[in-house]
Formats: structure tokens, C-alpha cells, sequence
């Protein structure tokens, strides 16, 4: 694997920063212009599924665009409405609410006196209770004292204007909502029915030289956002039902108030549900006598929201966004600073558009790493970056995380030996230094201990009862292993720790495959302690360099071992030059019996029947053997 092809991402250089904050601040000065455009943008997305639904039944284009925003207009108008008159009941009542507030916290300040921190507690809740009385008190008698008594005429200082300029400042903040209304109106008209004009329009822009590319991002943008807001629509109108009728049942007052509140601020990610039921429970507080309905409406609240999150929107959507948690709260914070509430409204759907504009856009690819829900790193990278930190535990759980699914021989393939040619890589480019090198050999050890029951449950595995004997042999033909009956191996490492590590990992395929196994470290290979190995009960010897290079030590290693043991069969595991692919290393140069890149072509080669090959003799020790023989040959 080529190491700087595995490794490469997008940067962030400082031009590109410096045109992000220029845009930043372009958004934040023309927020008067951007808000339309970005709420006329975000329901042309939301309407446009509902556009070609009716296209396809027939409807011409205008009526199905007029029938589209017409609806969705009357049923925001409907909603404000209905939350104007629910508001304006809600502050009639606001005197009686004061008053059981007021009642129920003198009462909280008795039960809680004589208790120490609850007593210090109870007197502030008390002291504030007293205030809330008094100002109650004084408003009444400010009022009764006004009506007895004559108060002392106004003094008004008037200042002659243009009576134009007194109208406007009176009109102007009153048809400001309107107009923005209406302008948003007119844009999402305007956008759905000249939709494939302005889809021609920004390819001829941004993408002539790339079609394709072009084509894929507009389309992933609307599908992706278009989704996101109609479903995120229907989930907080799901969630708001039921939140409404739970509430009138529990008599609530304003009980549509709430339930309307909360299918709005539901698409405010996380904070959103919490201000939505912070609202209700206050008022629970706030008319009844006890403590009961309180709890009742909280768990209204957090029952709904649990059936939502993991019954609703799975069902619907599931997690389409494509953007991580963290990411949804910081984009709500930005969008909330750049442009208040309305920006919090709009902070999910418009990070969408950014990590799709990343996904799609080379220039902006660090968007999608920064904000997307993808992983940034390969398996074998994310396993080389803990072991390169001395971290077994982490690796460990993403371990096991992987081996839910698959076979231990897999993430080695996958994973472990990918990650081990990694980090030979870099020792061979001089960044890493011995005692980097020292903790990762040994945080790899420490990992391929901590697999080892795994290991040893998938060695149970290996001997099967009669009624699994046909499923377990299903399972070895497709992992391509030869049967063990009795197979002895002895794995070691070719030149370093990173090399015995790679052993270890093969010995402990090899034991859950039923061979017995021994190990044996490097420095045994090099100079006379070759010799010192027991070479009688052993049937293959499988040697692992992940360093490439290593043709003249594996062919120097193979004959030292052979000359001890003829019949022995050596197999030499090397990755290619280029960290993958066929190894360049030919089995009949170095004189060994198989050759793999792999673990599981080591494994399948160590356990493979057959005759060990021959050393080669060459010629110069062709001629010394024949004048040893015959001292006449010249």
C-alpha cells in the first residue's frame, strides 16, 4: 500500500482561511439580503419533492409550483395565528400563574427550614418569593393610588420632522416582516419553476470542466437536504402530537401553544427539545399544588423523545444528514452568531450544503472532514496511529468492534499487518526513532495478547460437534485453509521487533487453525544461534520481514535452516516493494517453499503438505565439494 496515496487528505491553507473569513463576514453584513435567499434556497429544497410528485400526475408546472407554496404558505400562516391567539390567552392567565408561584415557593422555604444547605437554599427561595409578592403588592396599590389621586400633566417636548420620515418610522417596522414574507414568497416561486435553468446555470458556472462531478453534487445536495427537511417536518410533527395531546389530557393550559412550540424548535438540534419542554414543566409548576404533575409532564417529554430518537427517525430516515454530532453543535453556534435565531433555525440544513459542496469539491474537501460523519482514517491507519501512541486499549475495542463481524485472520489481514507495513515504512524514512519504535512493537504485542481469548474461542470453533461438522466446513472453504491434523510450526521474526510482531501474529492464526505453535524472537536468526533452535519436532518454519528489501537476509536465514534440518519446510512472508501487491521476492531464489505478502497466504502455505526443496548448489561449492573428493581435479 502506498503510503502517501493512503495518508493524503485535503489541507487547509492560509488563502483558503483567509476567503472563509471574507465570506463570513459578507454573510454577517448582507444578513438582510442572505436570510431570504437562504430561506426562499432551503424550501425550494423542502417543496421541490412535493413539485415532482404532482408533475407526475400530470399537473402542469405552474399550477403544481402555485399548489405547492400556496399550501405551505397557508399552513405557516395557519400556525402563526393559531400561536398569536394562544399567546395572547396565555398572558391573560399570567396573574393567576404568578400567584401559585408565589405560594408554592413559600411553601418549598417552610419544608426546607432547619435542614442547613436546604435552610440557606429555602431563604433564598424565599427572599425571592417575597420580592415577587411585593412587586404584586405594589402594582396594586400603584394602581388604586392613580385612580384617587390626580396626576400632574405630561410635558411633551415635540420636535417638528418631515412628516414622511414620522410616517415611515412608524410603517416601515410594521410591513418589515411582511415584505420579507412576500420576498420569500416570490423567490421560491421563481426558484421551482426556473429550477433547471438555474441547475444549467451554475453548471455553466462552477462545473463545464466536470460535468459529472458537477452533476453528483447538485444532485446529492437536494436529495440530502430535501430529505433532511421534509422528514425532519414530518418526525417533529409525529413528536409534537402526541406532546399536545399528552398535555390537554394533563390539563395544561395552552396545551396547542406547547405542542406547536415544540415541533418548531425540535429542528434546532439538541438544545432545541430541551427549551421546548423547559416551558411546559414551568407551568406545571406553576398551577398545580404538588409535585406530581411535574413529574408527569417530564415524562411526557422524555418518553417522546426516546420513542422519536430510536423508533421515528430511524424508521423515516434515519442518520442522513451526514454530519457528526460535534459538528451539528458547533455549526449551530455559528449560524446562531452570524445571523440570531434565524440562523439557529437554519444551522443543520446549511452545514448539510457545506459538507456536500466538500464531498464534491477538491478545493473544499477539508469541509467534509472537518464536519461529516465519514471516518477520516482507514482501519489500518486509525490501528497504526494507537499503536504509534502506545495506546492497546483503544485498538483493542475498535478490535473487537471489527471481530463482531469477521474472523480474527481477517483483521489481521485487513488491519493488523497493513498497520505493522505502515509503521515499517516509516522506520525505513528515519521518523521514528528507536524508543518509538521499541513502544510500538511492544503496544502491538500487548494488543495481540489482549485478542488471545478471542483467538482461543475461535480456536474451540475448530472442533466441531456433528451437528455443526457441515456449517464449520462451509466456514474453512470460504476462508480458502487447508485441514490441520497435526502440524508443527515455529513462526520468527526476519529482522526486527516490528518483524516479531508480524510473527506473533501469524503464530496465533496458526494455533486457532489447530497447528501447535512456537515462537522465537529476530536475534535468534542472525550468526551461530541459529543453532541453538530445536529444530527436530518441527515441520515448517515460517519467517515474516515486512521490510521489502530483505532478500539476501531471507535467503541467507532459509539455508542456515535447512543445512540443520533438510526436510524442514521454510516459508518466508514479505510484502511487495511497493507495500502490496506480488511480492518481488521469487520462492526458488531464496530457496525457500513458499513465499506470501500476507498472513493468510503465510497460513495457508505453513499448513500445506509437501516435500521441502532441496538447497541449491552452486558452482563454486559445486568445485570445492569435488576437490574435497577427488584432490587430483585441478
Amino acid at each position: 500500500m502506498n503510503r502517501s496515496s493512503a495518508l493524503t487528505a485535503p489541507t487547509l491553507s492560509g488563502r483558503t482561511i483567509f476567503i472563509l473569513i471574507g465570506v463570513a463576514v459578507i454573510l454577517y453584513v448582507g444578513q438582510e439580503v442572505f436570510i431570504p435567499l437562504a430561506l426562499a434556497l432551503l424550501l425550494t429544497f423542502t417543496l421541490a419533492p412535493i413539485v415532482s410528485f404532482l408533475r407526475k400526475r400530470r399537473v402542469p408546472k405552474i399550477a403544481a409550483v402555485l399548489m405547492a407554496v400556496a399550501s405551505a404558505f397557508l399552513v405557516i400562516a395557519a400556525f402563526g395565528f393559531i400561536v398569536a391567539g394562544q399567546v395572547a390567552n396565555l398572558a391573560d392567565n399570567i396573574p393567576t400563574y404568578q400567584r401559585n408561584i408565589v405560594a408554592k415557593v413559600q411553601a418549598l422555604s417552610h419544608a426546607g427550614s432547619g435542614n442547613g444547605i436546604l435552610e440557606h437554599v429555602s431563604k433564598v427561595v424565599e427572599r425571592i418569593g417575597s420580592e415577587m409578592q411585593d412587586t404584586a403588592e405594589e402594582s396594586r396599590e400603584d394602581a388604586a393610588s392613580q385612580s384617587t389621586r390626580r396626576d400632574p400633566m405630561p410635558v411633551e417636548i415635540i420636535t417638528r420632522s418631515n412628516p414622511v420620515q414620522t410616517l415611515g418610522n412608524f410603517i416601515l417596522p410594521l410591513i418589515s416582516p411582511f415584505a420579507t414574507a412576500g420576498l420569500v414568497i416570490v423567490l421560491v416561486i421563481f426558484m421551482l419553476l426556473e429550477r433547471e435553468e438555474l441547475r444549467d446555470r451554475f453548471i455553466r458556472l462552477v462545473g463545464l470542466g466536470d460535468l459529472h462531478r458537477t452533476t453528483a453534487a447538485l444532485q446529492d445536495a437536494g436529495k440530502r437536504v430535501g430529505k433532511y427537511l421534509l422528514m425532519q417536518l414530518v418526525v417533529n410533527a409525529l413528536y409534537a402530537l402526541p406532546i399536545a395531546i399528552g398535555l390537554w389530557l394533563l390539563g395544561i393550559p395552552n396545551a396547542i401553544l406547547w405542542g406547536l412550540l415544540t415541533l418548531v424548535l425540535r429542528f434546532v438540534p439538541y438544545i432545541g427539545p430541551v427549551i421546548g419542554m423547559i416551558l411546559p414543566l414551568f407551568l406545571a409548576l406553576a398551577i398545580a399544588p404538588g409535585w406530581s404533575l411535574v413529574a408527569w409532564v417530564a415524562a411526557l417529554f422524555i418518553v417522546t423523545e426516546l420513542v422519536s430518537n430510536n423508533v421515528v427517525e430511524p424508521w423515516l430516515y434515519g442518520s442522513h444528514t451526514g454530519l457528526s454530532p460535534l459538528a451539528i453543535i458547533v455549526s449551530a453556534i455559528f449560524w446562531s452568531w452570524l445571523w440570531g435565531p434565524v440562523g439557529l433555525m437554519l444551522s443543520t440544513p446549511l452545514t448539510v450544503c457545506l459538507v456536500v459542496l466538500g464531498r464534491h469539491v477538491p478545493q473544499f474537501g477539508f469541509l467534509d472532514v472537518l464536519l461529516g460523519n465519514e471516518p477520516v482514517l482507514q482501519p489500518q491507519e486509525k490501528l497504526y496511529q494507537r499503536l504509534l501512541a502506545g495506546d492497546p486499549n483503544e485498538a483493542t475495542d475498535n478490535a473487537e468492534d471489527f471481530l463482531e463481524d469477521e474472523y480474527l485472520l481477517d483483521y489481521y489481514e485487513q488491519v493488523g499487518f497493513p498497520a505493522l507495513k505502515l509503521g515499517e515504512m516509516d522506520r525505513q524514512r528515519g521518523v521514528m526513532t528507536e524508543a518509538q519504535i521499541s513502544l510500538f512493537a511492544s503496544t502491538t504485542q500487548t494488543l495481540i495478547g489482549n485478542l488471545a481469548e478471542i483467538a482461543i474461542e475461535e480456536e474451540a470453533e475448530q472442533d466441531p460437534s456433528e451437528t455443526e461438522a457441515a456449517t464449520l466446513e462451509e466456514t474453512a472453504e470460504s476462508r480458502e485453509l487447508p485441514k490441520v491434523e497435526h502440524k508443527s510450526v515455529l513462526c520468527i521474526g526476519g529482522r526486527g521487533a516490528m518483524d516479531d510482531a508480524a510473527a506473533s501474529m501469524i503464530a496465533q492464526v496458526l494455533a486457532i487453525e489447530g497447528a501447535t505453535v512456537s515462537q522465537a524472537e529476530h536475534s535468534i536468526v542472525s550468526g551461530t544461534t541459529i543453532n541453538l533452535l530445536r529444530l527436530t519436532e518441527i515441520d515448517t518454519v515460517v519467517i515474516a520481514f515486512l521490510n521489502a528489501g530483505s532478500k539476501a537476509h531471507a535467503r541467507q536465514a532459509v539455508r542456515r535452516l535447512k543445512r540443520q534440518k533438510p526436510s524442514l519446510r521454510v516459508g518466508i512472508v514479505m510484502p511487495g516493494v511497493d507495500g502490496d501487491g506480488e511480492s518481488s521476492v521469487a520462492a526458488q531464489d531464496i530457496d525457500a517453499d513458499f513465499v506470501a505478502t500476507g498472513i493468510r497466504d503465510a497460513v495457508r502455505g505453513a499448513l500445506s503438505d509437501g516435500d521441502a526443496v532441496a538447497i541449491r548448489v552452486t558452482k563454486r561449492v559445486g568445485r570445492a565439494r569435488e576437490r574435497k573428493m577427488n584432490p587430483l581435479v585441478a
